[in-house]
């Protein structure tokens, strides 16, 4: 492929990109792109404390509630009043309805607490590779040692000799 046809090839797709409809983003100022996501340890502990905050306000608020409810269905039924099963009815589905948000709200602090613990061994494990990397890149580059000279990275600095 010749040269000038690859950079109408390029031009080309840029073109159509232009065109193309963007969802869920603005362009960024400048022309430039976009960068990593990037989360701290902190904000995912922070969602985290929040999720588990909730799971234990709502446990402890919504069973009281439920519990006042159930009682008030039982007092109505025994007095004969029919609306003791709709208030019954409505005490189930209350339960139902709160044990749901309450697994929802220990799965969202569970998880945040396995992604920091993973995401941390992820990281130590990248740095631990990433320093043995330039330690056996020093043992191969000739620009620690001179050419044909034993490379000091690897073999150690020459030890002095002394005489007899």
């Amino acid at each position: 492929m010749a040269w000038e046809e690859w950079e109408q090839l390029k031009t080309d797709a840029a073109a159509r990109r232009s065109t193309q409809m963007q969802i869920n983003h603005v362009a960024p100022e400048g022309g430039g792109t976009f960068g990593d996501l990037k989360v701290k340890n902190a904000d995912l502990e922070k969602i985290g404390k929040e999720a588990h905050s909730l799971f234990e306000h709502l446990g402890r608020e919504g069973k009281v509630s439920l519990a006042s409810s159930d009682s008030a269905a039982s007092n109505l039924k025994q007095q004969g009043f029919d609306l003791a099963a709709g208030l019954q009815h409505v005490s189930n589905r209350w339960e139902k309805q709160l044990g749901s948000l309450l697994d929802a709200c220990a799965q969202i602090s569970n998880h945040l607490h396995r992604t920091q613990s993973i995401h941390g061994g992820d990281e130590d494990y990248i740095r631990r590779t990433m320093s043995s990397i330039d330690t056996l890149d020093q043992g191969f580059d000739e620009r620690v040692g001179k050419a044909g000279k034993p490379n000091p990275a690897y073999y150690g600095k020459p030890s002095e000799k002394k005489d007899d």
